[in-house]
């Protein structure tokens, strides 16, 4: 019988792609899907019926009100949880994130389920640079209140020999950071950035989104950290250059070096903090998570960024 699958966060960047990839999986059957949403009303696209096929069971719950987990993982196998709250509210990222996680995996233990996977962020890191590090290899230095209320959340999935995976840059449809970043830091400094060789690893939402299916699915004891990135790093100059060519911006000045772009950016902290990323390595290598399994980690950056261009066109321009 196909396993019975909680997604939480369904209606996010990240869930979306999940539940996409739940729905294109040969062994999953859509009625054995259960979707939890703080507001139902962000049913992805696609987590409704087809014509003919079973709904998914959506259940509503609130990862800051334990409370309402109690039932959502009732006989199900498998947790993919997605859901999280990025920013700068440290109560709420601490409430959804590390608090509203315990619960959940206290509630999948009371439960029974068999395995909970857990999408976190290689920022759990810190800042760089790092070269291809390998999961295991490198100490936990969270420096924002998102990514230390992640590490917590990491440490109760793992607590439960649940299974961890630490994107890196998750670019795609519903992205509002990574690349509509690169297109503001564009924008400040009206020019490109040239020679800039620092290694970066990105990852397509979709491939993402197959990539914590088959974590979930797979037969093998996956119990752990796992780094998933697309397996070649893309360099700094590289991404911009993308980002620009392919999103139509207007750069009217010539490239500058890192120096330049330092004293471009002086007085604005968020640009020259985002600046200071791109200009080190951040390059996660692969433990063999993909090979193992048997997921596509996708065609990688360029055509990903190809793909996804009208969606960052429109949402840049808005």
């Amino acid at each position: 019988m196909s396993p019975r699958i909680l997604v939480t966060g369904a209606g996010g960047f990240i869930g979306r792609s999940v539940v996409a990839a739940l729905r294109q999986a040969q062994d999953v059957t859509p009625s054995r899907i259960r979707l939890l949403l703080r507001n139902p009303g962000n049913l992805p696209p696609g987590g409704g019926p087809d014509a003919g096929a079973p709904a998914p069971d959506v259940v509503r719950a609130d990862l800051v009100d334990p409370a309402s987990l109690r039932g959502v993982c009732d006989g199900v196998d498998v947790v993919l949880h997605c859901a999280s709250h990025i920013g700068d509210d440290e109560h709420l990222t601490e409430a959804v994130n590390g608090h509203g996680t315990r619960a959940l995996v206290a509630e999948a233990a009371r439960a029974a389920a068999g395995r909970v996977v857990y999408v976190s962020t290689a920022a759990v890191y810190g800042r760089g640079p790092f070269t291809g590090a390998l999961p295991g290899e490198l100490p936990l230095a969270p420096a924002s209140p998102t990514s230390r209320s992640r590490a917590a959340a990491e440490r109760h999935v793992l607590d439960a020999d649940g299974v961890v995976l630490r994107p890196h840059l998750v670019l795609g449809a519903g992205d509002r950071w990574v690349v509509p970043g690169m297109a503001g830091l564009l924008g400040l400094l009206s020019a490109g950035l040239k020679g800039c060789t620092a290694r970066h690893s990105v990852v397509d939402v979709r491939a993402l989104g197959r990539a914590v299916v088959a974590a979930g699915m797979s037969d093998r004891d996956l119990a752990g950290v796992h780094h998933v990135n697309h397996p070649d790093p893309v360099d700094c100059s590289e991404l911009l250059d993308t980002v620009a060519d392919r999103l139509g911006l207007r750069l009217p000045g010539a490239p500058v070096d890192i120096d330049e772009a330092r004293s471009r950016l002086a007085g604005r902290p968020r640009a020259l903090h985002h600046l200071g990323m791109l200009a080190v390595d951040h390059w996660f290598a692969d433990d063999g998570f993909w090979c193992g399994v048997g997921a596509d980690p996708g065609a990688g950056f360029a055509r990903s960024i190809a793909e996804h261009a009208p969606w960052y066109r429109e949402f840049v321009d808005r």
